[in-house]
This record gives C-alpha cells, sequence and structure tokens, in this order.
C-alpha cells in the first residue's frame, strides 16, 4: 500500500520534505532547510529519518530554501537520483544552493574566529563543494506533458504564482490496484501580483497538502506603494538609513520594480538604493530571463527601453569592498539586503551598524518566522544578538505585509473554493500551529471538507 510521510512543514513554517513510497520506490517533495527555534535547527543536523541512498527521486515545488536548502546535506549523506523542477527553479535553486553553501562556510569561520560556538571547531552543515555536487542532479522538466517517473509515479506541473518557477504539483499514485491523486500546494501565491502570474487551479484530487503561513491573517489593503513612500521619505528627513532585510528571491525584484515606480513619478525624492546580495543580484538577472512567469509584457517594456528591476540611483554591489564602503554612509540611503528573516548574510553587518541609531529604519517585507532575528525586531525586542554580541535596537522598525509572496486566509479560501470538487482529505502543513488551526476551522465551517492540520514524522496509508 502507498504511504506518505511528512518530514517537515508539519507544525511549523519551514523545512518542507515530503515522502511518498509506492511499489518499493521513494518519491521525495521538497528537501527544505528548518529554520527558527534552535530545536527546530537541530533537525537538519540528525540523522535523516529516511536511508538518503533509498530515495529514488526528488522534486521540487520551488527554489526558497526552506524547500530546497537541505539538498546538498541529502547528497553528502547519499542520495544519488535525480531533482526535477520548472526550468526557473533550476535556475534560481542553483544560486540559492551555492550561496547558502558559502553563508554557512562563513559563518563557521566567522565563529571559529571570534571564538562565540559551543562547537569546537563550528562547522558548516554543508560545504561549497557539497553544494557543487548537488547540482549536477537538477533536471528541468518539460511541463508541457506529465513527467513520468515509473509506473508507480507520474506527475504535472501547475502555476503556484509564489515566486520565479513556483509549481503546485499533482502526483498521480499507483500501487496495489488502487490509484491515488495528492496535490502539493508548495507555497500559494496571490492574486494580482506586480510580477508574478497568479495561481492556477487543480480539478480535484484525492489528498491536499495545502500551505498555512497566513492561514489566520489577512494582507492589508492599503495603498503601499504610499506606506512605503511615506517610510523612506520620513527616515531620510531624520538624515536615516533604511535597511531592508529581503529575500533575494521575489521581494527584492517586487522592491526594485516599485521603487522604480515612486521614484520615476516623484512620490519619492532621489534617494540612492543599494542592493547588497549578490544572490540577490544574480536572481534579478534571471527575472529578467525568464518571462514565463511574469504577468508583464516584458518584451513590450523592454523594447521600450525601461529597466523595470533598476530604478533610477540603484547600485548592485557585489564586492565585499562595495559592500563594506555603505558603513561610511552618512546621508539618508536605501540598503536592501539577505537574509529576509535577518538569520545570515550582509544584512546582518548593516543591522550591526544601524539598530543602535533611531535616525534608522528597519523595514520587515516578508513572513518573519518565529526564532529568527527578524520575529524577534518585529516583537519589539530591545536587544537582538549577532555575531556574538547584543546589539540594542534603538532604530524604527516597521512592517509592511503587503508585498507577501504568500496568499493570506481570504486568498486561500477564494483559491480552495474553485475546485470543481473537494479533496477527500485535506492536510495543512507550512504554518504555525495557531494559523494551520485558524485556516482549519475556516474551511470545515465554510466548504465543509475533511480536514487535518499535519504533525511531524506523521505516515499516511493512502
Amino acid at each position: 500500500m502507498a504511504t506518505l510521510t511528512f518530514l517537515g512543514a508539519a507544525g511549523t513554517v519551514t523545512g518542507s520534505r515530503y515522502l511518498l513510497e509506492a511499489g518499493g520506490e521513494r518519491l521525495m517533495i521538497d528537501c527544505g532547510l528548518f529554520q527558527g527555534p534552535k530545536e527546530l535547527r537541530l533537525r537538519n543536523w540528525a540523522n535523516f529519518p529516511v536511508t538518503p541512498q533509498s530515495i529514488e527521486w526528488l522534486v521540487l515545488t520551488h527554489a526558497h530554501l526552506d524547500h530546497t536548502g537541505y539538498i546538498p546535506r541529502l547528497v553528502k549523506q547519499g542520495f544519488r537520483g535525480p531533482i526535477f523542477a520548472s526550468a526557473a527553479t533550476v535556475d534560481v535553486a542553483k544560486l540559492l544552493l551555492l550561496d547558502s553553501a558559502y553563508l554557512q562556510e562563513e559563518d563557521a569561520a566567522y565563529a571559529n574566529k571570534k571564538g562565540f560556538s559551543k562547537h569546537k571547531p563550528a562547522l558548516p552543515l554543508y560545504t561549497h563543494q557539497d553544494a557543487l555536487e548537488s547540482l549536477n542532479r537538477f533536471h528541468a522538466v518539460d511541463e508541457s506533458k506529465p513527467l513520468e517517473l515509473s509506473s508507480h509515479f507520474s506527475l504535472r506541473f501547475l502555476r503556484a504564482g509564489h515566486i520565479l518557477g513556483a509549481r503546485i504539483i499533482e502526483v498521480t499514485v499507483s500501487d496495489s490496484g488502487q490509484t491515488r491523486r495528492l496535490i502539493f500546494s508548495g507555497d500559494l501565491g496571490r492574486n494580482h501580483q506586480l510580477v508574478i502570474r497568479e495561481p492556477e487551479v487543480p480539478e480535484t484530487g484525492d489528498f491536499l497538502l495545502m500551505e498555512s503561513t497566513y492561514g489566520d491573517r489577512l494582507h492589508p489593503t492599503d495603498d503601499f506603494r504610499e506606506r512605503l513612500a511615506s517610510i523612506v521619505k520620513t527616515t531620510a528627513s531624520r538624515g536615516g538609513t533604511v535597511i531592508v532585510p529581503a529575500f533575494a528571491v521575489g521581494r527584492t525584484q517586487e522592491l526594485l520594480y516599485v521603487l522604480r515606480e515612486l521614484l520615476e513619478t516623484k512620490r519619492l525624492p532621489s534617494l540612492p538604493v543599494h542592493v547588497d546580495s549578490p544572490m540577490a543580484i544574480d536572481v534579478t538577472d534571471l527575472y529578467r530571463q525568464h518571462h514565463e512567469d511574469h504577468n508583464l509584457p516584458m518584451e513590450t517594456i523592454e523594447a521600450q527601453g525601461v529597466k523595470p528591476f533598476s530604478p533610477s540611483g540603484v547600485h548592485f554591489d557585489r564586492s565585499p569592498e562595495e559592500s563594506k564602503a555603505l558603513n561610511d554612509s552618512r546621508f539618508p540611503v536605501i540598503i536592501i539586503s539577505a537574509s529576509g528573516m535577518a538569520t545570515g548574510g550582509r544584512v546582518l553587518h548593516h543591522l550591526a551598524r544601524c539598530l543602535p541609531d533611531p535616525r534608522n529604519t528597519v523595514l520587515l517585507v516578508g513572513f518573519q518566522a518565529p526564532g529568527t532575528r527578524g520575529h524577534s525586531l518585529q516583537s519589539g525586542a530591545q536587544f537582538v544578538k549577532m555575531h556574538g554580541a547584543m546589539v540594542q535596537v534603538r532604530a524604527s522598525i516597521q512592517s509592511m505585509d503587503n508585498l507577501s509572496a504568500h496568499a493570506d486566509a481570504g486568498e486561500i479560501m477564494q483559491w480552495l473554493g474553485r475546485f470543481r470538487s473537494p479533496p477527500r482529505q485535506t492536510f495543512l502543513v507550512h504554518g504555525e500551529p495557531r494559523a494551520a488551526e485558524a485556516l482549519r476551522q475556516k474551511i470545515v465551517a465554510t466548504l465543509g471538507w475533511s480536514v487535518d492540520v499535519s504533525s511531524y514524522l506523521l505516515k499516511l496509508h493512502l
């Protein structure tokens, strides 16, 4: 009998990993890092729940590290199968994994240099070489037809609307004379987005694994352009800097798009904009290359000489020297830097410098998982720990959820309401317990579906 095991993103937002077994074969959907509280991060270091060599295939919904960031570690432990994803996801994931390995090696080296790690020596979860070796296993799928892996597994890919390349995955599982269809929503995007087209809707399925990141809330409906302009202008009037910890994939490109609009329409004064993340710069290049998911007429826009992701005065800072030079900035400036939850990367150095100064603003523009520095800042922490030291928070901390790439509770309900018929069973994944439970109650009350909140290592017989 076929089975499904929840190896991650169950009871939490991160670590998306699902294992399907049928006919003695194993297919894994997503292979993400656990992020946030220490008890979750320790799962990245624990032995994998099944033998990696026994997994024949890995298929990815999209490139974010909470869906792909464990891949080099899985390969290091013995996984030897192909990794399938959309063409854009393959390109973006390769950048993310190499950057992730670099940051982990850099953080371990810094911890050893400063001596603040409990481990002697501190080691990275995986190395740059580990990441390089994993890239050889990636394959872009032909989305015009089903991906037939074997007599037990057939897959279809539908647009998810989350980030460039993100896909909903339908898996048809055949075993012991029975056929079941499972739908993995991945991270579901929103309607009427700036850059990415809205999600497609499957007709129906036997089992649905539905993300619930924002299952207990609605995104703001105010004029986010005006709010962003107001935050920047207010900070600039104080002579301060706006630091934006932003996800390198999706959020950075949307911010650049909006800032270009605001500057061109004179709703913002001319200010330097620095993108201080080599990986975000590379991803922006991919957004220019991959038009298949855009709701923008990119060819027409570019033919008119407009660069959608290049506002006036933008500086793309690749080198460490360019990044360090920002420390000497003594004038209003906007710095967009990874990571989006302030868990690592160059943004930490900017935060360490700018947080103690009340003239500055830290603008949080995405989901902040519990246990991350971003969540601590969002929750009003007076001090945050960075590089072994406690940094006082005196800067203004602002949040703006308008640009979220995740559907909120209302948008999820709209998407579910367009199913031709309800799944036999829906499992809520990729959400904190309160958000998942709120969404469960809403689906049951509104649609009358059978819904459960998933639990870690639950094994379901299909």
